[in-house]
């Protein structure tokens, strides 16, 4: 099979090995983006963490994310290419604002996992559409089932996580999640203690030590932004003020 190499890269043929190359260049692409990420579960809240790179010193800081909110209670990191990343978190805000109108209730994060999920499959079986090169990782605080953190991959493959990473360092991170989290439910601890578990094991795996404006955090279930007492269930990412408290609690911890 000389020409092989011609023909089994078709976005839409399988090699004579069996694999798909599109779908295999689509999970090179999250990792060349160069940003790890993580998503943990606490008992009463789910966060994500992820890095922030500001390529240029003429770029406005406050336009460079990877964390978005999708519908009030539902939030994401998307790791991989920011352009791909951008259309697919329009495309879940539809999808969940459609879900709303339709239902009444905020679309879960579970069935919003499922729905991308879906579509992403599509990506990998038309010729006339490539997959998206980015991993999406949701979290939500769900009425029925409590914290919740889900991640689709560019193959249509989704499942529920206690703690996960994406990126070029998402094995490592894995690996020090499932020491921390060995044996247990969720994260222990408030959601501060779950949002500096995140960092800290970010921080580790990378061998950085991070400064408030190097790192993004979205949480559900946190704190109430009027200052009143008890948790919402809205998602909100941190001000650079909050992560830098949690910051310092975990130098004073050291």
């Amino acid at each position: 099979m000389s020409g092989s190499a011609g023909y089994d890269r078709h976005i839409t043929i399988f090699s004579d090995q069996g694999r798909l190359y599109q779908v295999e260049y689509a999970f090179k692409a999250i990792t060349a983006a160069n940003i790890t990420s993580i998503g943990v579960r606490g008992k009463d809240c789910a966060i994500v963490v992820s890095q922030k790179k500001v390529a240029d010193k003429l770029i406005d800081p406050s336009s460079v994310s990877h964390v978005f909110k999708i519908s009030s209670s539902v939030g994401c990191v998307m790791t991989g290419s920011i352009a791909d990343a951008r259309a697919y978190v329009d495309r879940a805000r539809g999808e969940a604002a459609e879900f709303k109108y339709k239902f009444g209730y905020e679309m879960p994060c579970d069935v919003l996992a499922k729905r991308l999920a879906n579509i992403n499959q599509v990506y990998t079986q038309r010729a006339y559409m490539r997959p998206l090169g980015v991993a999406m990782t949701l979290i939500s605080v769900d009425d029925e089932k409590g914290p919740q953190v889900y991640k689709c991959d560019p193959a249509g493959y989704y499942v529920g996580y206690k703690a996960t990473s994406s990126g070029p360092k998402q094995q490592e991170a894995q690996n020090y999640l499932e020491k921390k989290l060995k044996n247990k439910e969720a994260a222990p601890g408030n959601w501060e203690e779950v949002v500096e578990l995140g960092i800290t094991a970010l921080s580790n795996v990378l061998s950085v030590d991070f400064k408030k404006h190097e790192l993004e955090v979205g949480i559900v279930g946190g704190p109430r932004t009027d200052g009143s007492g008890g948790t919402t269930t809205e998602f909100r990412a941190l001000t650079e003020e909050e992560i830098d408290d949690r910051l310092q609690a975990i130098a004073e911890k050291d």
